[in-house]
C-alpha cells in the first residue's frame, strides 16, 4: 500500500538486519506493494509468494524480481475481503506498512509449526507525523506484542525508529 512515508526503494532494514534468523524455504509476502521485500527474499535464496490488490504493484514486483534475476509468484487480491493464505504452508510470512487485524490469525495459520513472521507496521504516534492517521491502520502501544503473544518473540522494536516514523515490528517463531 502507498499510505505511508517510506517509499524507499530497498528492502524494509528490520528485514535485512534480520534475514539471518529466517528460515530458509516457502515466504509469503503480505501486501507486497512494489515487492522490495520479495526481490530481497528472493535474492537471499527463498521461494516467495507476495499478495496485493494492486495490479500495478504487483507488475512492477514482477519487473523488479525480473531485474534482479529472482522468480516471484504474485497474486492480485484484496486481503480484507476474498483473499485466503493457504494454512500450514509456509515457513515464512511477512507484512510490512499495513495492518487488517482479522489477517492476523490468517498469517499465523498460515505458518507451518516453527515458521516465523516478520511484522512491521505503523503505531497511534505516527499520527501526529502523517499519513497513515486512521486508527485502523495503526497499532496500539504494545498491541503487536500481544497479537503474537502465543508465539516465541526472538525481536521486537517500538517507537519512533526514524524521523516522523513510529513503528512496531515483530519477528516471531510459531511453536
Amino acid at each position: 500500500m502507498s499510505d505511508h512515508p517510506e517509499n524507499t526503494i530497498g528492502p524494509a532494514r528490520f528485514l535485512v538486519e534480520n534475514v539471518d534468523l529466517l528460515p530458509k524455504g516457502r515466504a509469503l509476502d503480505v501486501a507486497m506493494g512494489d515487492g522490495r521485500n520479495a526481490v530481497f527474499l528472493a535474492r537471499a535464496g527463498f521461494e516467495v509468494e507476495g499478495v496485493d490488490i494492486s495490479p500495478e504493484a504487483t507488475a512492477g514486483a514482477l519487473k523488479a524480481a525480473k531485474e534482479a534475476g529472482v522468480r516471484l509468484t504474485v497474486h492480485v487480491a484484496d486481503l480484507e475481503g476474498g483473499y485466503s493464505i493457504e494454512p500450514g504452508a509456509y515457513d515464512l510470512i511477512i507484512c510490512f506498512n499495513y495492518l487488517h487485524r482479522p489477517l492476523i490469525p490468517e498469517i499465523k495459520g498460515g505458518l507451518h509449526g516453527r515458521g516465523m513472521v516478520v511484522y512491521e507496521t505503523f503505531i497511534v504516534d505516527q499520527a501526529r507525523f502523517g499519513r497513515p492517521r486512521n486508527l485502523d491502520h495503526l497499532l496500539e502501544h504494545n498491541e503487536l506484542l500481544d497479537l503474537f503473544r502465543d508465539f516465541r518473540c526472538l525481536r521486537y522494536h517500538e517507537g519512533l525508529m526514524e524521523t516522523r516514523r513510529a513503528v512496531a515490528g515483530i519477528i516471531a517463531e510459531k511453536p
